[in-house]
């Protein structure tokens, strides 16, 4: 499980230093791909395959099924993260995340967001009202 807020930088080469807390499980390799909200997803690739057999099993009749998974295979990169634990982010998904020097990496349970540093302040900002009333709607019965 991923727990955390992490704050790293991009360096020159598009490149990204794992937090040590996440390296092991992501030792055996990464799927990076585009997430919701402009942030980058991070499985590792026991997760990756997992939902990609889901989204295998939905109807290719279904027309959001077969959008989302156009637009979450199209692109997602592969890797494994070197020994100092880093991966490199492309272009296009740099691009797609608003990526700059400065980023947040968080632990989202079975995955790992990238998000530009100013990105997530907003997203915080903006959700932070919101947060105690989301609770009662999304956990069954509440904490």
């Amino acid at each position: 499980m991923f727990l955390g807020t992490h704050t790293p930088r991009l360096d020159d080469k598009g490149r990204l230093i794992l937090p040590a807390k996440f390296r092991d499980e992501l030792a055996g390799g990464v799927v990076i791909t585009k997430g919701q909200e402009r942030c980058l997803y991070v499985f590792p690739m026991p997760e990756f395959q997992r939902i990609s057999g889901e989204l295998r099993a939905a109807p290719m009749t279904h027309k959001a099924a077969r959008a989302y998974s156009r637009v979450f295979f199209a692109s997602a990169h592969d890797e494994v993260p070197d020994k100092q634990g880093r991966v490199t982010i492309p272009a296009h998904l740099r691009e797609y995340a608003g990526l700059d020097r400065e980023l947040v990496v968080i632990g989202a349970s079975t995955r790992v967001e990238i998000w530009d540093k100013a990105a997530w302040e907003s997203y915080l900002a903006e959700s932070e009202d919101d947060f105690a009333d989301i609770g009662e709607g999304v956990l069954p019965g509440g904490l």
